[in-house]
């Protein structure tokens, strides 16, 4: 490229110098190069990513959090599929740390005894609202919460400790039953792990020891005892 450099108002000749093609020029160059390469791919990988995203929250979207799906044998694998999708773009990620910390509500799920719970509030005279994972990795607990408007709740209380980049082990501690003005404790039972395949600002991935999945969100409130 040619530089020009013009003399004074009094001269009306124009000066060009041009460069010499040396190395520092070609280092240049090759840095540009470079650099398109980095964005290009990272462009790539975002537009992988939304698209298997896109179609994972298709498919869940009116399943019912999974009730529609439990009779729907390919439609599970479908979803399945788009899950093992999302893995494969989180397997480099680290899913344990401080971004766990949140309010995470249900969308989806495989686990038979949240459905069951979902499915069967009516017998008790109220419906299921949302259903929660509420987790603070700084202090290690986890709550797995059943909400049922306007007063009436289900949660376990656990320990949490990361066993690895993506996986969380877990310990119940005891159990609660809430309502109104009246609470009802339970013992605590089980322990296991679940790994956060796909973590990013708007939802999780996850599947669990007993080859369950679970797809959340995060909630636009979080939750308290």
């Amino acid at each position: 490229m040619a530089i020009l450099f013009f003399l004074p108002a009094s001269s009306t000749t124009p000066i060009s110098f041009k460069p010499r093609e040396g190395s520092s020029t070609k280092q240049n160059l090759a840095r540009t190069h470079q650099w398109r390469q980095t964005i290009s791919a990272c462009l790539t990988s975002t537009s992988e990513t939304t698209l298997a995203k896109d179609d994972l929250l298709g498919l869940i979207s009116g399943e019912d959090r999974g009730l529609k799906t439990e009779g729907n044998p390919s439609k599970r694998s479908k979803i399945i599929k788009a899950i093992d999708a999302m893995a494969v773009l989180g397997k480099d990620s680290v899913t344990t740390g401080s971004s766990l910390s949140a309010t995470w509500r249900m969308l989806w799920t495989t686990e038979k005894e949240q459905l069951f719970i979902i499915k069967n509030a009516y017998l008790f005279g109220t419906q299921t609202g949302d259903v929660l994972q509420v987790i603070d990795v700084e202090r290690g607990l986890l709550n797995n919460v059943i909400t049922f408007p306007p007063d009436g709740v289900f949660f376990v209380r656990s320990n949490i400790e990361a066993a690895s980049s993506q996986r969380v082990n877990f310990r119940f501690t005891s159990a609660v039953l809430r309502g109104k003005n009246w609470e009802f404790p339970l013992p605590p039972f089980g322990q296991g792990w679940f790994e956060s395949v796909y973590l990013d600002d708007e939802i999780r991935v996850v599947r669990d020891i007993r080859g369950d999945y679970l797809v959340v969100d995060r909630a636009p409130y979080h939750w308290k005892e």
